[in-house]
């Protein structure tokens, strides 16, 4: 696929699963609370949630299958330092009440002030995370 058309269908697959799953099910698109479903309580939604965590899981292998060779990554990173910043998200995902997805796609798309705060800080903090690793020299 096209190096410039790959992120417009992955942005506009994204937008539609999220409406499709705000229009059919009345929720919104959260990994974290999602994930949290199904870690949680097993309420009416776990069913849902399972197959909605199946498909993230089973996406690479799909991409796998249609393009004939999953994409380069290349994460330079120490595994401490993996470790810690996954602590950080998930504390961080927790106190703000959601997670990137929840907030910048579900949230910004109905317009919630909450929402549009939470992801003006999630852009703040890794723009400042980011100079500060480059000037630490940790990048």
């Amino acid at each position: 696929m096209d190096v410039y058309l790959a992120p417009i269908v992955g942005g506009a697959l994204i937008g539609l699963s999220a409406s499709l799953l705000m229009l059919l099910n009345g929720r919104t698109a959260g990994i974290s609370g999602i994930v949290a479903g199904v870690l949680g309580q097993r309420g009416e939604r776990f069913g849902h949630d399972i197959a909605f965590v199946a498909g993230l899981l089973l996406g690479p292998l799909a991409y796998l299958m249609i393009f004939g060779s999953a994409p380069q990554v290349a994460v330079s990173a120490s595994w401490p330092l993996l470790i810690v910043a996954g602590l950080l998200v998930g504390f961080g995902t927790r106190m703000g009440s959601g997670c990137t997805s929840g907030h910048g796609i579900s949230g910004l798309a109905r317009l919630s002030p909450r929402s549009f705060v939470a992801v003006l800080t999630f852009l703040a903090t890794a723009i400042l995370t980011v100079l500060a690793m480059r000037l630490g020299g940790w990048l």
